[in-house]
């Protein structure tokens, strides 16, 4: 069985996945980038009954009707993004959590419709308007220059 673990920036939170992530992705939405101060956010997608915290308990707060945002109450780092409405029974760890990030390969960038102009990340991943749920992408790789706009 795979085991993953991480932890935040002090180490007060640290935290145990018991299996696969369900999915690895980017995030481009606002929320995301507003929670990180950067452009996008990178997650984990777990199953809630697969997370167990060991040590510290995250603080939460509501960003949004029924989106729940975890961190750590020591150093502030983000934990985990929550909706039992959009996500019922998963968890969304941060990707900067983890203790071995280059174990956990993202596969797609999501919101894209809310990505920043001037900003792109250069790989083929599959890019989705909005979530990757049962849609098809709007395509692969990044923008072309005259899809950018301005800065």
């Amino acid at each position: 069985m795979t085991t993953t673990s991480g932890h935040c920036l002090c180490r007060q939170i640290r935290y145990e996945l018991d299996g696969p992530p369900l999915w690895v992705a980017h995030c481009h939405c606002q929320s995301c980038r507003r929670q990180t101060s950067s452009m996008l956010a990178t997650f984990v997608g777990v199953a809630r009954d697969k997370l167990t915290y060991l040590s510290g308990v995250p603080a939460r707060y509501q960003s949004s009707p029924g989106v729940f945002r975890s961190f750590c109450p020591s150093c502030g780092s983000p934990i985990a993004f929550e909706s039992e409405a959009s996500f019922p029974g998963e968890v969304h760890l941060y990707h900067g959590t983890l203790a071995d990030p280059s174990a956990l390969r993202p596969t797609a960038h999501v919101h894209t419709g809310e990505q920043v102009s001037w900003f792109e990340v250069h790989d083929d991943l599959p890019r989705f308007a909005a979530s990757g749920r049962g849609a098809k992408p709007v395509r692969h790789g990044p923008r072309h220059k005259d899809e950018r706009g301005s800065a």
